[in-house]
């Protein structure tokens, strides 16, 4: 819609008071320039005084009806005209006048630190930020797992530490199924070693699978040239980021591992919480 005149100021705006040093005079000088003595209130010895009738104004001159004494106390408050500034004076923004949502990350927690998840607002409660990384779930071997040799094995991740949106199934798949689309940060560890401990461990792959069908692979395969230098067991890890839909995508763990050729000898992954693991988690996007 037009309008004449000064265009409206978008700007967070405040009004001025300005201070005079008295003297018995009845001419001042005013910080900034006005229209008439209607943009101003001026207050001696603070009784407000009447526009035209106790003084007048115009631009920056202001001149009183009657001369001032240099014991009194006068002061202006500009009116008509509201002095932009670029932010809010200093803690004059209470709570009531933050939007939750408007607030960015990186505010200071109430500890004075950075928090990732949470932020302080004025009236002192905590508000959401930035997501969570869920689903997520965290489960170990529970026992060991004796497996075939040179054989693509799924491993039997049995023991829950943590499953938030119970989307791991420990009991018959063994598999995660995030029922929240978006990427996941994906990881496994197993244990290799041999049935017959005197036996060395030639090669294990520890591999995650998606779908069915592998995603990604760690190989450790300590065998010398001479074929004889193997390890008696070593721990082999794995990790990614990977897409899944939140519905039918799902990842499971598997071992390929290779020992020596005895026939009472068997490729085992070991049990244990720090040894043979597999967990996931959704990033925040």
């Amino acid at each position: 819609m037009s309008y004449i005149g000064t265009p409206p100021s978008n700007a967070f705006t405040s009004l001025l008071k300005q201070d005079f040093s008295t003297s018995a005079t009845t001419g001042y000088t005013l910080d900034h320039a006005v229209n008439n003595a209607n943009d101003i209130a001026l207050f001696i010895n603070f009784v407000r005084q009447e526009p035209t009738a106790g003084y007048a104004a115009s631009g920056t001159t202001l001149t009183l009806t009657s001369a001032t004494a240099s014991s009194d106390d006068m002061y202006c408050v500009y009116l008509g005209q509201a002095l932009q500034t670029v932010n809010p004076a200093n803690a004059s923004v209470g709570a009531a006048q933050l939007v939750d949502s408007s607030i960015a990350l990186g505010k200071l927690s109430a500890t004075g630190t950075k928090n990732a998840t949470t932020f302080l607002r004025g009236d002192n409660t905590f508000a959401s930020a930035g997501g969570n990384n869920t689903p997520a779930f965290r489960a170990y071997l529970g026992s060991n797992q004796n497996i075939n040799i040179n054989t693509n094995t799924k491993i039997n991740i049995n023991t829950e530490n943590f499953d938030t949106d119970n989307c791991y199934d420990n009991s018959s798949n063994y598999r995660f199924t995030p029922n929240v689309a978006g990427k996941y940060f994906v990881y496994a560890q197993l244990a290799y070693s041999s049935t017959v401990l005197a036996m060395r461990v030639k090669a294990g792959l520890t591999m995650i699978y998606k779908n069915g069908s592998e995603l990604i692979r760690n190989v450790n395969q300590p065998e010398s040239s001479s074929g004889s230098n193997y390890s008696n067991q070593f721990t082999l890890s794995v990790q990614t980021v990977v897409e899944m839909n939140g519905s039918s995508d799902y990842l499971e763990v598997y071992a390929l591992e290779d020992v020596g050729t005895d026939s009472s000898n068997a490729p085992k992954i070991g049990n244990g919480d720090n040894q043979s693991y597999f967990g996931a988690y959704k990033i925040i996007e």
